[in-house]
């Protein structure tokens, strides 16, 4: 059975650039949170706005949708679901309510992980919610001619609950270590729960769930007024890749860790810029267009494309969006990466 053990944490051989990662986002964690005390009215109105985005991408990862009329009318509590997929909507909402109010009482444990599935399942009917799976379950990846493949082949059923029980004790012992940053710990825990794949559905928003809830745990709750879950659904094309990356060789504890506790920190980071960004727009000071097309491309962390800008900045023209491009690659603050259809623009 794999070995759950985060001691490698400790070790100081991780990547300069992970923990430069997480002392930008402290230092950020540390400004939003001064704001918040000050302007709790502006970080009530990102907190509505926040709930119904989070509960549409976390779904639309999964390919469960409905009109954007729909999600805030089930967010609000406005409505009954209508159909399937507006139900599991609901339970999302409910499961990230759990969160977002009894973080406080939640944890990492067996009956806050079961009672929080429970919560995401029983709208929309499922009798197998808060349980963990009883039959062996897989992955899989479909290739462009169509054909499917075995991804990645989860914990089998009949181990599932011991390596849940391992996981959690892993992580309790990590987190007592205080020379453990607990940025670098969750994502990996997170990993280990997508790799366990303990249930028979719900995997992918229960690990949104918990990684928001191991997030609040330990103080930084971006999530609350920028929906992590968002930021995941609008580059899951490098999520998916990252989590690829370091599954391979999970099985046999040869794994690595850090494409995804990159990826994972990177999101994060990109929940508070955005923060620090519609705090400036709510707070009245206007930002141009210029200014945030600029903002998005040098504040990501991974190469965007026109089309991805355009739809970070939706209020933004192509035209606007090209030509501030195509100046800061003039004065060299970005590069271009790929050519013609496939270009992408990263910080220089």
């Amino acid at each position: 059975m794999r070995k759950f053990d985060y001691s490698f944490l400790d070790n100081g051989l991780l990547p300069a650039g992970l923990l430069n990662l997480t002392i930008s986002i402290a230092e950020l964690k540390t400004m939003a949170g001064l704001r918040k005390d000050r302007y709790k009215q502006i970080f009530t109105e990102l907190e509505a706005v926040a709930k119904i985005q989070s509960v549409k991408s976390s779904n639309a990862i999964e390919g469960i949708v409905t009109s954007d009329q729909r999600i805030a009318e089930i967010v609000n509590q406005n409505s009954a679901p209508l159909n399937h997929n507006e139900a599991e909507i609901l339970g999302y909402r409910d499961a990230l309510n759990a969160v977002h109010l009894g973080h406080e009482y939640l944890d990492l444990r067996r009956e806050d992980i079961l009672r929080l599935h429970n919560i995401l399942m029983s709208s929309a009917g499922y009798e197998y919610g808060g349980r963990y799976k009883t039959d062996d379950n897989v992955i899989l990846e479909t290739d462009a001619d169509g054909n499917r493949k075995v991804r990645f082949r989860p914990t089998p059923a009949h181990e599932t609950a011991q390596a849940m029980e391992q996981l959690e004790l892993a992580y309790l012992e990590a987190r007592s270590n205080s020379n453990i940053n607990q940025l670098l710990l969750i994502p990996c825990v997170i990993l280990d729960f997508l790799c366990i794949h303990p249930f028979r559905d719900g995997n992918g928003r229960m690990s949104r769930l918990l990684s928001l809830l191991l997030l609040y745990k330990n103080g930084y709750d971006a999530g609350k007024y920028i929906s992590f879950e968002e930021q995941i659904n609008n580059y899951k094309a490098y999520y998916y890749e990252a989590l690829k990356e370091s599954s391979a060789g999970w099985h046999t504890n040869e794994n690595d860790y850090v494409p995804f506790i990159q990826n994972f920190l990177s999101m994060l980071y990109m929940c508070y810029k955005e923060l620090d960004k519609r705090f400036a727009v709510l707070h009245g000071k206007k930002i141009t267009k210029k200014a945030r097309v600029e903002a998005t491309v040098l504040n990501s962390l991974t190469p965007l494309s026109k089309a991805e800008i355009g739809k970070i900045l939706p209020d933004v023209s192509p035209t606007t969006v090209e030509a501030v491009l195509g100046a800061m690659v003039r004065e060299g603050s970005i590069k271009k990466i790929g050519s013609a259809r496939n270009v992408r623009y990263i910080k220089n």
